[in-house]
């Protein structure tokens, strides 16, 4: 066989990788009309884990005071700062009682560990619902708590939210971050959407206090420094303990970094993570990646070659077809409409960055939590 032919029929077996990802997964989320949530008014406890975050706890941190529900308490988790973070703290407990503060100091077993730091404010937290967002996050409404909140049951003791960044007019590196962002949503709303919840996000994120207890909190993956989000939900999500929230009130909206450095750093650390998932999400979110990898570099490299270029175009065509529709739908829900128009190139650079990122991971271990 000639090689132009292995790489046709290889560009055919990646188009419908990639359309069956599309429909049959991302799909069944994109179509998906909010619901309302289960119950309502269930005393919860909002924890905030903060490492020299004095700014932005002085900035965001009155849109979690004045969220409208009726029985909430606010764990504020001073991660031994060295700032000003600890006063800050202790002045807004000062005018609110609904305020308690931890103070985190390092310890030799567990220097520089924010799991050790968020155990100890889940412990002292005295509710039995958690509510987990960061420093640098504002809910976009006053009804953040109860949306989120409302989708816990009996069953349903893990509840998915979304965590925005905030639009920079003019800056193509605020569209690739918000557009990894939405694109990461999509995945992790999609798989639990089909019963393979396999990640959350710590800017918007709640679970039930016994499900930390029963999987003995961290301790699996206490020596991986990142992962208090992803990792966990990783270890303890299922098809029947797992739900998705994403009503526009329910989300969070973060602080974009302003430099590539700086993002692209952010993500090696994340990305050093995915190790640690179960293997049947590692295959999933490795053949996604290398299907949309093989696609671009394929359809290039055919089109280029005029092999079959009716053939190979229209299939291009269709997939771009069915991915505007379904990332379409669900920018609409995310309210991120503004990304869809550059979406390809978005696309195409966010693969290179990821095989960057992926490459230098192997060469040296990222930093982690400040």
């Amino acid at each position: 066989m000639k090689l132009l032919d292995f790489l046709f029929y290889l560009f055919l077996f990646v188009v419908c990788i990639q359309v069956g990802l599309y429909i049959f997964f991302f799909g069944k989320f994109a179509f998906q009309k909010s619901k309302k949530g289960f119950s309502s008014n269930i005393p919860i406890s909002v924890i905030i884990c903060a490492k020299n975050e004095a700014k932005n706890l002085k900035k965001f941190l009155a849109s979690i005071i004045s969220q409208v529900y009726p029985n909430f308490e606010i764990i504020l988790i001073n991660d031994a700062s060295t700032d000003k973070t600890l006063k800050v703290m202790e002045s807004f407990a000062s005018k609110h009682d609904t305020i308690k503060i931890v103070n985190v100091k390092n310890i030799e077993a567990f220097w520089g560990n924010k799991k050790y730091a968020l155990t100890l404010g889940i412990k002292a937290a005295k509710y039995d619902y958690l509510l987990f967002t960061d420093a640098d996050c504002k809910p976009v409404s006053e009804h953040w708590i109860s949306e989120m909140s409302s989708h816990f049951n009996d069953t349903k003791t893990i509840v998915l939210g979304y965590g925005a960044y905030k639009k920079v007019k003019k800056s193509l590196l605020n569209k690739l971050i918000r557009f990894e962002t939405l694109m990461t949503a999509i995945h992790y709303f999609s798989f639990a959407k089909i019963g393979l919840p396999y990640m959350g996000v710590g800017r918007n994120l709640a679970y039930k206090k016994s499900e930390f207890f029963n999987a003995n909190g961290f301790i699996n993956h206490m020596n991986i420094r990142s992962g208090d989000d992803d990792l966990f939900v990783n270890q303890i999500a299922n098809i029947n303990n797992t739900s998705i929230c994403f009503s526009q009130e329910s989300f969070t909206k973060s602080i974009p970094e302003t430099r590539f450095k700086d993002w692209f750093n952010q993500k090696r650390r994340h990305v050093s993570t995915a190790n640690y998932y179960k293997l049947k999400h590692k295959i999933l979110l490795g053949s996604l990646y290398t299907s949309q990898l093989f696609f671009w570099v394929l359809a290039t490299i055919l089109l280029i070659a005029t092999f079959k270029w009716h053939i190979v175009l229209t299939l291009f065509l269709l997939r771009l077809i069915i991915q505007y529709t379904i990332v379409g739908f669900s920018t609409k829900k995310f309210g991120e409409k503004d990304i869809l128009l550059f979406l390809p190139f978005l696309e195409i650079f966010l693969i290179i960055t990821q095989l960057t990122i992926f490459i230098n991971n192997l060469i040296s271990k990222p930093n982690h939590w400040k």
